[in-house]
C-alpha cells in the first residue's frame, strides 16, 4: 500500500502534468484561433466570401494547424497511435465541431437575419469556445489516449485506459508512430 506522501506526490506529478497539457492545448488552440479569426475576417469581411463557406474554409486551416500542434507538442507525452488513426479521428471530432459552428453561424446570419460582421464574429467566437470544450474532451479520450498502465493488459476491443498512466509511458513507446 503506497504511502500518503507517494500518493500526494503521485497525485501532484498528474496535477502538474495536466495544467501543462492545458496549458499547452491552449497555446495550440490560441494559435489556431488566431489562423481561423483572421482567415473568416478575410474571406468574410474582405473578400465577400459567404459566411458559411468562409467559416468551413477557416475551420480547416486552423484545424491542420492544430493537429500538428496537438500531436507533436500539448499531447506529446501520451500514447502514439498511427498517424493514420489519429489523424482520421482528429478530423471526424473537427467536422462534427465545424458543423456545430457552420450551424451556430447559419442560425445567427440567416433565422436571426443578422449581417453586421461583428455580430456573426461574436457568434463564431461563441461557437469555437464551445467547441474546444468538445474537441479537448474528445482528444484526450479517443485522439491522443492515455498510455496503458505497465502490466495492465487491455481486453480485445476495450477502450483506452483512464487518464493518469501518462508518467509511466517509456520515451521509445511514446516516439513510435
Amino acid at each position: 500500500m503506497p504511502s500518503p506522501r507517494s500518493r500526494s506526490a503521485l497525485i501532484g506529478r498528474r496535477a502538474r502534468r495536466r495544467l501543462k497539457e492545458l496549458g499547452a492545448f491552449g497555446v495550440v488552440g490560441g494559435i489556431a484561433f488566431v489562423v481561423d479569426i483572421g482567415l473568416f475576417q478575410l474571406l468574410y469581411g474582405h473578400l465577400e466570401v459567404g459566411a458559411v463557406t468562409s467559416k468551413t474554409l477557416a475551420t480547416l486551416v486552423s484545424m491542420s494547424v492544430a493537429f500538428l500542434g496537438h500531436r507533436n507538442w500539448a499531447f506529446a507525452h501520451r500514447d502514439k497511435t498511427t498517424i493514420r488513426r489519429s489523424f482520421t479521428l482528429f478530423t471526424l471530432i473537427n467536422l462534427f465541431t465545424l458543423v456545430l459552428g457552420a450551424a451556430i453561424i447559419w442560425f445567427v446570419r440567416y433565422p436571426l437575419d443578422q449581417e453586421r460582421l461583428l455580430v456573426i464574429q461574436a457568434a463564431n467566437i461563441a461557437s469555437i469556445g464551445l467547441n474546444s470544450v468538445l474537441r479537448y474532451l474528445a482528444y484526450r479520450r479517443w485522439v491522443f489516449p492515455a498510455a496503458p498502465r505497465p502490466g495492465a493488459v487491455a481486453a480485445p476491443g476495450a477502450p483506452p485506459a483512464p487518464a493518469g498512466g501518462e508518467d509511466t509511458v517509456p520515451a521509445a513507446t511514446r516516439e513510435a508512430v
